[in-house]
């Protein structure tokens, strides 16, 4: 089984071949589009906040706040660890990135006032820790669970990696086999005590890996973000065709893991190999959601609407398309689907995964009373 890019990338460089300000400009270019289904309620559990303005890459809450305002409804969002340190850059190492949740927390405490009606931002917040810190782990744990006054969900620690050209671009890359160490194994395990999931990020030829970690700490739900990062590019792209059929058969196996269930997106990330990076112009969302149709049938297929959730992965897929063409492209991957099916995807499987029941209730109290106004 094969999956064409729309247009072949000449070279790869990373996740952010364009600068925030050279994005913004380039993403102006796009033909406008019409927010599609604007009654659908949506719980977009999967984007980051960073940096500051002046910087080749950040995204503020303004920023957010934009894009959320682009016509969706978009009642909540769950915060994924994204800037470590950076808010807290002194005192004890292992606690600095507990100022991460402090400062999410605190910047979102007023829902940001949308068309469609309030959206909470980081309703659920997905934090980083050191989890090869053994016994320190639960004081670490402990300081987050504070500092997200009710609000932390989950725990997130990057293991994507892999070796050739593309590892070469990935900044701090983890040790490798780091999912089957014992020492992390049992950390990941203590998170069922205090009731998170685990976010895990990793690429495509790891996922024997997950499903390994997922066996070790069968009471934690583990949430493995962007389709299990089948990597299209490189020497991936050289070898796509048994690339693909690993990690087909990977995420069969993954899926018979009734802990693990996985985001649907991410497919904006130029590591997949898609290349609407290189166009003059971006895509639109018919064309995006062409592209990923087939990614999606088989992740569909594999785990079942009821443990597949829908993400923006902002901003991050911002560098192949803009926020409302990321949602537009994946409401045309649901069309056709059923009402249940559309409920898990755009809100109730998330809502599950964090413990957001109360997102889940409103979602679908919207649904009830879907009176919209689309946007252009």
């Amino acid at each position: 089984m094969t999956q064409e890019p729309a247009s072949r990338p000449v070279s790869f460089v990373g996740s952010f071949p364009r600068s925030t300000d050279d994005l913004a400009a380039w993403l102006s270019g796009a033909a406008a589009e019409t927010i599609l289904d604007p009654a659908q309620a949506i719980f977009d559990p999967h984007h980051h906040v960073y940096g500051t303005a002046g910087k080749r890459n950040y995204y503020t809450m303004d920023e957010l706040a934009r894009d959320l305002r682009s016509g969706h409804r978009i009642l909540g969002t769950a915060y994924i660890e994204a800037y470590g340190a950076g808010w807290r850059t002194d005192g004890p190492e292992d606690l600095r990135t507990v100022g991460e949740v402090e400062t999410i927390v605190a910047m979102t405490r007023i829902p940001v006032d949308l068309d469609t009606g309030p959206c909470q931002v980081a309703a659920g917040v997905v934090a980083f820790a050191d989890v090869l810190l053994g016994e320190r782990f639960e004081a670490v744990l402990d300081a987050l669970v504070a500092a997200g006054e009710q609000r932390l969900r989950g725990i997130r620690y990057r293991t994507a990696v892999t070796g050739g050209p593309v590892g070469r671009t990935i900044v701090s890359p983890p040790r490798p086999h780091l999912l089957l160490d014992p020492r992390f194994q049992h950390g990941i395990a203590k998170l069922e005590r205090y009731g998170l999931a685990f976010d895990v990020w990793a690429y495509d030829e790891q996922l024997g890996e997950v499903a390994a970690l997922a066996d070790a700490c069968p009471g934690v739900c583990f949430v493995v973000d962007h389709l299990g990062g089948p990597v299209g590019v490189l020497e991936h792209d050289a070898e796509r065709a048994e690339r693909r059929r690993l990690w087909l058969d990977d995420l069969k196996r993954l899926a018979q893991r009734p802990n693990v269930k996985m985001k649907v997106g991410g497919m904006g990330m130029t590591m997949f190999g898609f290349g609407f990076e290189h166009r003059e112009c971006p895509p639109g969302s018919a064309e995006l959601a062409m592209a990923w149709r087939e990614n999606f049938a088989i992740c569909l297929d594999a785990f079942g609407a009821e443990r597949c959730m829908f993400e923006s992965n902002f901003p991050v897929d911002g560098q192949t398309a803009s926020y409302a063409t990321v949602w537009n492209a994946l409401k045309l991957l649901a069309r056709g689907l059923s009402a249940s099916e559309r409920r898990a995807l755009f809100y109730g499987t998330a809502a599950e995964a964090y413990n957001l029941p109360d997102i889940a209730l409103r979602c679908d109290q919207a649904m009830a009373t879907p009176s919209v106004s689309a946007s252009p």
